[in-house]
């Protein structure tokens, strides 16, 4: 479809069909999260939407359960989230899906956010190299992608309503860049926070929407709500809104009425106040926008640059010729990714000798849910995979020597917006079993020469965790077994931060996300050293109350408003401020390779460049990351800048020689535009935010 043929089309179209792009309808199939009914007498076919953070989420079918996003950050390569991208998308184009709802990509800020495990990291730089390469892998498989929440949804309590009230520096520094390189990346649709910014709600912010967006950014794409998200007609069409979603209430979206259980669980939200829309705030863009296009309120012409926007998204998928892609769905490669992208973002925290196992190493596997995989934490999220392999059975099947498995704890309940509605899924463990599920641990961590505790925590869409420790009595667990083997490994999987009070008492520590279907075997990968352990944290590891927005005027908000006054100074940056020891700094990950650098010098295009020597036997992968540290200034900015990073594999006994562009934003701070200051900078390269091997100055 090209120019001639919209502008053709616009002229064709009724007011009433027109109306019909711009707002979601019931799926006749019951497969779309998200529909756009088509116009059959101009052959105009309809636009399927489908969530897809994890992996396509399609009620009653199946599809790869892939590591969550987080955990794709950990690898720090941008290729990772690429492949990932570009394998869900032919997902969605097998389930006959066009936009998929992905990435989501919200600056981590709170540690207890819900959807942490649906993000990337506490850092912009890290989180827009990544988020731009999984839009170019979406795309490359001709499915849109659609980068969410745009912008400042760090919060999952009182999302709804609560605003995030910021300097433009603190938005323009931390929390756009990430959206402005997905777009920059050719992002066909982006969605919008539910929260307000500023007093105004995001679906209605036509400074950031229209303003930066559309008008700064020069995004052409579609922007539409998040479901139920569209707070008003006027002033969310006139803001730049060009799509309401879903448009219908909840019992018409599933191939028309819910049944009466499903339709109960979908419309109680009361049960998560905040955390939930009105699943009555529908029809904004139907009758409600032709009256105020008689009226005046909204200009015939915004309508029609809707409605381009959104056959522009149908022309750019060139779906008009009746062509889809067929797509793959559960393919030997798609297994074999998903496994290799939750090894990759697998992250060893500490380690005295114990890893890697050998393979006679004889083993107890102990944790509440070792019998099953850990797939990802609950809401729109949450994917239904073919095949999973359990924590337990994938470090049996990889072992040699003797395994013995123990829960040594009840069992840790998923948690899911969907069951806190209906009123389940308590995660309350029974404390009458617990003092004998803790002898049993103890007696198969005292035979074995090694004993492996997988602990996790719990997390949905909606709601945000109420601690950073880990649920039920999971800290007593790793304490009784690390009183009984001294050579005791603990798993965490988890959607972000938690609180590792045992971590003196344990050998070895590992961060393990949510890995999704093929969790056992991605682990066992890693802890038997089948390939180098090579994941870093994209966020900051420390106690709860060590992080910058710990007020409650910060978090979670006082009468409705949450205060970013910490202003630039999140994740590494505040605890840099602070000169506040973090558990785990951003960045950290042990490798058992080892390596050295060497001959860093700056290139002539402002790029550094290094050696990295593996200066053992066993090949690696070493995670190189640049920072830069401003010169001497009046304006408070932080002590260092992520400016670029390289993953890079290296050769037992050889060397490679690395390049890092450093990006722009590093060298600049915001103030009515990027400003950068002329002077020495410092860039500082090492193996985390708080672990710098060498430094060089260069002049900007």
């Amino acid at each position: 479809m090209a120019g001639d043929t919209i502008s053709r089309l616009l002229e064709t179209l009724t007011r009433g069909e027109k109306l019909g792009l711009v707002r979601g309808a019931a799926d006749p199939a019951g497969t779309a999260t998200g529909y756009v009914a088509g116009i059959e007498r101009l052959g105009i076919p309809p636009l399927r939407l489908v969530d897809g953070p994890l992996g396509v989420r399609i009620p009653d079918e199946s599809a790869t359960a892939f590591p969550a996003p987080i955990a794709v950050a950990s690898t720090f390569d941008p290729t990772a989230a690429y492949r990932k991208g570009a394998a869900m998308a032919r997902e969605a184009a097998a389930h006959g899906q066009d936009v998929l709802l992905a990435p989501g990509l919200n600056l981590i800020r709170i540690p207890h956010c819900g959807r942490n495990f649906e993000y990337y990291s506490e850092d912009p730089i890290l989180t827009g190299s990544i988020a731009a390469s999984a839009v170019e892998g979406i795309q490359s498989e001709e499915v849109l992608a659609t980068p969410k929440h745009y912008v400042a949804n760090n919060q999952e309590t009182d999302r709804v309503t609560v605003s995030a009230d910021s300097s433009e520096r603190t938005l323009r520094e931390r929390y756009l860049p990430g959206f402005h390189d997905a777009i920059d990346a050719g992002a066909g649709a982006i969605m919008t926070a539910y929260n307000r910014v500023n007093g105004t709600h995001m679906s209605e912010h036509r400074e950031l929407v229209t303003g930066v967006l559309k008008e700064e950014w020069g995004f052409d794409g579609v922007v539409m709500s998040d479901w139920y998200g569209t707070e008003s007609t006027v002033a969310a069409a006139n803001a730049g809104l060009d799509l309401e979603m879903p448009g219908i209430e909840p019992d018409e979206q599933i191939g028309g009425a819910a049944d009466e259980e499903t339709a109960d669980q979908t419309t109680d939200f009361g049960a998560l106040a905040g955390g939930m829309p009105d699943p009555e705030n529908v029809g904004q863009f139907d009758q409600a926008l032709s009256e105020a296009i008689d009226s005046g309120a909204v200009l015939e012409s915004r309508l029609d640059e809707m409605v381009r926007r959104v056959l522009g998204a149908i022309e750019r998928l060139d779906r008009l010729d009746g062509d889809r892609p067929v797509g793959e769905l559960d393919t030997p490669d798609h297994r074999t990714l998903a496994e290799e992208l939750a090894a990759r973002g697998t992250v060893v925290l500490e380690n005295d000798g114990v890893l890697p196992l050998a393979a006679e190493t004889e083993i107890a596997v102990i944790g509440p849910n070792v019998h099953e995989a850990t797939l990802g934490g609950g809401g729109s999220s949450e994917t239904t995979p073919f095949v999973t392999t359990s924590t337990a059975a994938g470090l049996r099947d990889r072992a040699d020597g003797a395994v013995t498995v123990c829960r040594g704890h009840p069992e840790i309940e998923d948690l899911s917006f969907f069951d806190v509605i209906a009123g389940e899924s308590t995660g309350r463990t029974d404390e009458n079993k617990i003092e004998t599920e803790f002898d049993s641990a103890a007696d198969a961590a005292a035979g074995a020469e090694v004993a492996i505790v997988v602990v996790r925590d719990r997390a949905t869409e909606a709601k945000d965790r109420e601690s950073l420790a880990l649920p039920g009595e999971q800290d007593g667990l790793v304490e009784a077994v690390a009183a009984a083997n001294d050579r005791t490994v603990v798993v965490i999987q988890s959607s972000g931060p938690v609180e590792t009070p045992w971590r003196d008492s344990v050998a070895a520590v590992v961060e393990a996300w949510y890995p999704g279907q093929a969790d056992g075997a991605a682990l066992a990968s890693v802890l038997y050293g089948d390939i180098d352990a090579s994941g870093r944290l994209p966020v900051t590891f420390a106690p709860a109350a060590a992080y910058p927005a710990s007020s409650p005027e910060q978090y979670p908000g006082v009468a409705g408003r949450a205060s970013y006054s910490e202003g630039v100074f999140v994740g590494y940056h505040h605890f840099d401020a602070s000169g506040t020891d973090p558990t785990y700094p951003f960045g950290h990950g042990c490798s058992y390779a080892t390596f050295a650098y060497r001959d860093l010098t700056v290139t002539d295009e402002g790029a550094v460049e290094l050696t990295v020597e593996n200066t053992g036997d066993r090949d690696g992968r070493e995670v190189v990351q640049a920072y830069v540290c401003p010169p001497e200034s009046d304006i408070e900015r932080p002590e260092r800048e992520l400016g670029g990073f390289a993953a890079v594999d290296v050769a037992g006994g050889a060397s490679e020689r690395v390049r890092i562009d450093l990006d722009d934003r590093a060298f600049s701070y915001y103030d009515d535009g990027w400003v950068l200051e002329s002077g020495e900078y410092t860039v500082e390269v090492g193996r985390s935010a708080r672990d710098c091997l060498r430094s060089v100055s260069l002049t900007r």
